[in-house]
């Protein structure tokens, strides 16, 4: 049965005798909607939602398990909340997300500081499992398994989990909204697949349903998020199907901006570049997962593409859309990496003319392809090779926005400070890790969730400073 996404159990909020419960995200904007879905629960099931996890009764941290970085943090944030048993009023610390299903019990063993670390196999019962756990009693972890073994091989015979009623953690103009979960790609540094599954996508209904409610929220601008979004409707028997649902999301009624993200290059058809660059109210940002740019790098990597494909996509996008929004990640010291492959990814960078570009030096991950690898690089030789990357990309990336310079853009207002500092995001600027825009606001009058145009009149690094040109919508 398809749940229409509701608040429900809010009005239950200023009841202190509901268990209260915080939510701690850590992790990718998947993680946030997964957070939501799970608020949703707890609310509709008689918890209470608090925002300071010093107050709440129970924490539950989403954890991420994608690289060494995301889990030390996760690490931290859940030995941080176990702090609050001793210091608040905290009954009960526990691990949620994608490390807590990547590890179990193994997690659950190497951190007692954790009362229970639960798997996506509990989300369904995830209220009645706290009540649970609060009470004392002991959960039993589960032992991890390869969930791609969980689905039926055939596309068309996978079904889409059901989605929890979502309820907002946060209040901003912007809201993530998920197209799929999971992914059938066997990339050879990523386990993603094996501890979020096979790929299977949303029903199209059930996604404009979400965006009708997240639009009756105050949302004004969607983020199309999934593991890779190139695959949507593949497993519905419908490959473009992606093209037909983003005129359908653009139209609905208070949603002015709609934003795709995470495109396979090799996967990216002329008919999805056309839908995102010329579509109304899509806006033109293409979230490119290069990796690399060494044709030989991206076998070994189980990927496809040379500086010539990409360069051809990038000359496409901008054929339709000269303003389009760039952006990519690249691995730098993978296994066998030459100082000619090096070379081949930084003359790349140099001709792309990107955006943003996320630099992430090679590190073995449990359970991937790549861990098996004897040709590695030294530890102290990957990370020589991403500070020079990085230090290339973070010139490549303020040359571009200085390009932009005198360009017309319109701002999605996502802060205002006290001291009536305005700031927020151009069309080609996606949420949280590309920059922002500051408005010169002139004595004009903004509110949160304002679509301002501006011209740019300044940068900073990827930043860019506005001053505006014409009246808010």
């Amino acid at each position: 049965m398809t749940t229409t996404p509701t608040s429900s159990g809010t009005a239950e909020a200023g009841n202190d005798d509901l268990l209260s419960v915080a939510m701690l995200t850590l992790g990718c904007a998947r993680n946030e909607v997964d957070s939501e879905e799970l608020a949703g629960r707890l609310a509709a099931d008689g918890f209470r939602l608090v925002a300071d996890a010093a107050d709440a009764d129970t924490v539950v941290v989403n954890t991420c398990g994608f690289v060494e970085a995301a889990k030390k943090d996760s690490v931290d944030a859940l030995l941080e909340a176990s702090d609050l048993k001793q210091s608040g009023k905290a009954r009960a610390v526990v691990a949620v997300g994608c490390l807590a299903e990547r590890y179990g019990k193994d997690l659950a063993e190497t951190l007692p500081e954790a009362d229970a670390v639960l798997g996506f196999d509990d989300y369904p019962d995830i209220a009645a499992r706290l009540r649970s756990i609060v009470a004392g009693d002991t959960h039993h972890p589960h032992t991890p398994q390869d969930r791609r073994l969980l689905l039926p091989i055939s596309p068309v015979d996978r079904s889409a989990p059901e989605v929890a009623p979502r309820q907002r953690l946060e209040s901003g103009p912007l809201a993530p909204l998920k197209l799929a979960s999971g992914c059938d790609r066997r990339c050879t540094f990523c386990a993603i697949p094996t501890f979020r599954g096979s790929f299977v996508s949303r029903r199209p209904s059930d996604v404009l349903a979400e965006a009708r409610w997240l639009a009756g929220e105050g949302v004004r601008e969607l983020f199309l998020v999934s593991e890779n979004s190139t695959s949507y409707g593949k497993d519905l028997g419908d490959l473009r199907l992606l093209e037909t649902l983003l005129p359908e999301l653009s139209t609905i009624d208070g949603i002015e901006r709609v934003r795709v993200s995470y495109l396979q290059p090799a996967e990216t058809r002329p008919g999805l570049i056309e839908a995102i660059a010329t579509t109304p109210g899509v806006v033109p940002y293409f979230d490119l997962s290069f990796q690399h740019a060494s044709a030989t790098v991206l076998r070994r990597m189980r990927r496809f593409g040379d500086p010539e494909s990409f360069l051809g996509l990038l000359e496409k996008v901008r054929s339709l859309a000269p303003e389009a929004g760039v952006r990519s990640n690249v691995i730098v010291g993978f296994p066998g990496e030459t100082e000619e492959d090096l070379q081949i990814l930084c003359d790349f960078l140099e001709a792309a003319r990107m955006d943003v570009t996320g630099v992430f030096g090679y590190s073995d991950e449990d359970g991937t392809e790549a861990e098996s690898f004897t040709d590695k690089l030294d530890e102290d030789e990957v990370w020589a090779r991403a500070q020079h990357v990085t230090a290339l990309v973070e010139e490549l990336n303020a040359q571009r926005a200085e390009e932009r310079l005198h360009e017309d853009v319109v701002v999605l207002v996502e802060s205002i400070e006290a001291d009536g500092t305005v700031e927020g995001r151009a069309a080609h600027q996606g949420p949280e890790v590309d920059g922002t825009t500051r408005l010169d606001s002139a004595g004009a009058t903004l509110r949160l969730g304002d679509l301002v145009p501006a011209k740019v009149v300044g940068t900073d690094g990827v930043d860019l400073v506005a001053s505006v040109t014409g009246d808010p919508r």
